[in-house]
């Protein structure tokens, strides 16, 4: 039986490394997968899956109207699905996701974030975290060397935000890795 699976971490904890690793594997045993990422994420281009190591890989692209339903009846049976970035799903679309895991009988591995720069749920995640069969952590570290499991946004001079929309697109110059105590000892100290 197919399951739904939610991989998620930090950022920095190789997420898009391991996606691009698992879609090798299928292809390595000639099965094929389908690849996708979040359309207005266009740090390397738009449809493109990039590891910060520096693998990259094509994928199709969602966003808030898409129907992974359709799609897949549209595209056709594959091995597995992939989808990276999977924090900015909607709810509906993980529920889609679910749906397409049970009755297709597709694997479908999502990576992503479980929770923004202010350390709250992205509804996508929140939704994987109550819907998928699987659920697995991917460990990277604070710069104390502790487990990050915060997301910590800074501005252009490398300072902690603490306000602003829940999503900003940007890498390594606008988002750095925390563990819970240095995430909120930073963070009461920019608010006092």
């Amino acid at each position: 039986m197919a399951k739904l699976y939610f991989r998620y971490s930090a950022m920095n904890a190789g997420k898009s490394t391991a996606l691009i690793q698992v879609a090798h594997n299928y292809e390595e045993n000639h099965k094929a997968v389908r690849l996708y990422t979040a359309q207005f994420d266009d740090r390397f281009g738009v449809g493109r899956i990039t590891s910060r190591l520096g693998p990259q890989r094509d994928a199709f692209t969602f966003n808030a109207d898409f129907d992974f339903i359709a799609d897949h009846r549209e595209k056709g049976a594959v091995a597995c699905i992939l989808i990276d970035e999977a924090q900015f799903l909607s709810p509906q679309q993980v529920s889609q996701l679910h749906h397409l895991a049970q009755v297709s009988g597709v694997p479908i591995i999502c990576y992503g974030l479980r929770s923004d720069f202010r350390g709250e749920a992205f509804p996508g995640a929140a939704a994987l975290l109550t819907l998928a069969e699987e659920i697995e952590e991917l460990k990277t570290i604070c710069s104390c060397g502790k487990k990050a499991t915060m997301n910590m946004r800074v501005d252009a001079q490398g300072e902690m935000v603490v306000d602003g929309a829940q999503v900003e697109i940007g890498g390594n110059d606008r988002y750095r890795q925390m563990c819970g105590r240095c995430f909120y000892n930073l963070r009461d100290l920019k608010k006092s």
